[in-house]
């Protein structure tokens, strides 16, 4: 110190003095420097001292203090803990085994009648941090929850104010049972409760109150298959029927939304492409040999679809939307492969088939082949009207020309057969025709179905 006033004495003499400008600033420069070395010292000595002051409240907090006992005056007295609940991430949705695993922030404030300080007796120390494990601490704990080691709590320490309030942050990562309905997915919205509630202690001796109307979602981490619509938290009071006494719990529901966009590229839109490929089973030609076949293939890429939704889906009576598309997609290819083999048969009617009924030629060969826009269907180059000029020239050429008996006989024989021949091919024809008429018909009806069946499952994504 003697040395501290010596130099002050000298610095303030030398400015009183006639120095030089020059002297004068590097003066003022030592002068500067010194106040900036005093100014550390003694903000060292500050927390050296606030440290002191420290250890000294910890060992008289803590000198006849226990953190088996509720920290009440008055064991009649009820202790108020209130509860905020911050999410901070989604983890993992198990839709299969129905676990939600978040990422949480508890905060848990009560007030310890025996963790009180004047804290003008402590150098004005209002705060302290300590370990968790020194205090009492609420048995609290998530009621819904599916992990089976129990140990996804982090210990951290506690923040103690002077008036005995008791601040403990706690983060932590959950896994909670959650109920999961798939009726609309990919389209579905869920929500998932998360219930916290005292352990052992009934509503007489802790009491649960709510921090805020909801969970505190203003640093949570934007999920990629969830959207989270809100949080909200309500208390409840329960009466169990082992016990008497109420029991409070706070509940937050977790409104979430899927995002359906991964689904709808990568199930939906391929299954739609697939379904308009069965209709068009109905213009291939008959005689191609492949009809039958699309229509399986078709098949079974549908069920290989319906097999990656099922692996993802929990076993429930509840079929999801987007199996139950597929499954009046697959019923639609079925109904439309059937449907082609009946077709098929009509197209391939041998010469021993009966004639075209008169109903069916009036409905289908008139009336449905215009709404079906099938202008093929008309008149054939073999008519019946063709045959039978050209029997009357032969029977005639055969009047004027072959006398012999015998020789006329086998000429007229020969004229039947090829006007059997003939009819026959007209009787082929016609059915022929009829099954062309029948596909386009099934062609666009089926065309009808599935693209009603599109919008209706892309209108609950709209």
């Amino acid at each position: 110190m003697f040395h501290v006033s010596r130099y002050l004495n000298t610095i303030i003499i030398g400015v009183e003095t006639d120095f030089t400008v020059g002297d004068r600033n590097h003066h003022l420069d030592e002068f500067l420097l010194f106040c900036l070395s005093l100014g550390q010292f003694l903000f060292v000595f500050c927390l050296a001292a606030h440290g002191r002051f420290a250890q000294k409240l910890l060992t008289d907090l803590f000198s006849n203090y226990t953190n088996a006992l509720r920290p009440v005056e008055d064991t009649d007295y009820i202790i108020n803990v209130t509860l905020q609940i911050t999410l901070s991430q989604i983890i993992d949705m198990d839709e299969r085994n129905q676990i939600l695993t978040t990422y949480l922030w508890v905060r848990q404030v009560w007030m310890d009648a025996y963790l009180t300080w004047k804290k003008e007796d402590y150098d004005g120390l209002d705060t302290i941090r300590i370990p968790s494990s020194y205090v009492w601490r609420p048995d609290i704990v998530l009621y819904n929850s599916a992990d089976d080691e129990f140990s996804s709590s982090m210990e951290t320490n506690v923040v103690l104010r002077n008036d005995g309030q008791v601040m403990w942050d706690q983060p932590a990562i959950t896994k909670s049972s959650c109920s999961v309905d798939v009726a609309f997915f990919p389209f579905d919205v869920q929500q998932c409760h998360l219930t916290f509630g005292s352990w052992t202690h009934n509503g007489n001796q802790m009491d649960l109150i709510n921090a805020l109307d909801s969970a505190d979602l203003a640093d949570f981490v934007p999920n990629v298959e969830w959207e989270v619509l809100g949080m909200p938290a309500k208390k409840n009071v329960i009466l169990y029927g082992c016990c008497s006494d109420p029991y409070p719990d706070i509940t937050f529901t977790l409104h979430l939304k899927r995002r359906a966009s991964f689904y709808i590229f990568n199930l939906l839109i391929p299954c739609m492409m697939i379904s308009f490929l069965a209709p068009l089973g109905f213009y291939l030609p008959a005689d191609s040999g492949e009809k039958v076949s699309l229509g399986v293939t078709v098949l079974l890429a549908l069920t290989v679809f319906q097999l990656l939704v099922a692996e993802s889906m929990p076993p429930s009576e509840s079929v999801p939307l987007i199996g139950k598309y597929y499954i009046a997609t697959m019923t639609m290819v079925t109904a439309s492969t059937a449907l082609t083999i009946f077709i098929m048969n009509i197209h391939h009617c041998g010469p021993e088939a009966r004639p075209v009924p008169e109903w069916a030629e009036r409905f289908i060969l008139n009336h449905l082949a215009r709404i079906c826009f099938v202008s093929e269907v008309g008149n054939n180059c073999l008519s019946e009207g063709g045959g039978g000029a050209g029997r009357k020239e032969i029977l005639v050429k055969t009047r004027c020309v072959c006398q012999h008996h015998g020789l006329r006989k086998n000429v007229e024989y020969i004229a039947s057969s090829y006007q059997d021949q003939k009819t026959a091919q007209l009787r082929i024809g016609e059915w022929r025709k009829v099954a062309k008429v029948m596909d386009r018909f099934f062609m666009w009806l089926f065309f009808i179905m599935v693209f009603f069946m599109s919008i209706l499952i892309l209108g609950k994504a709209i």
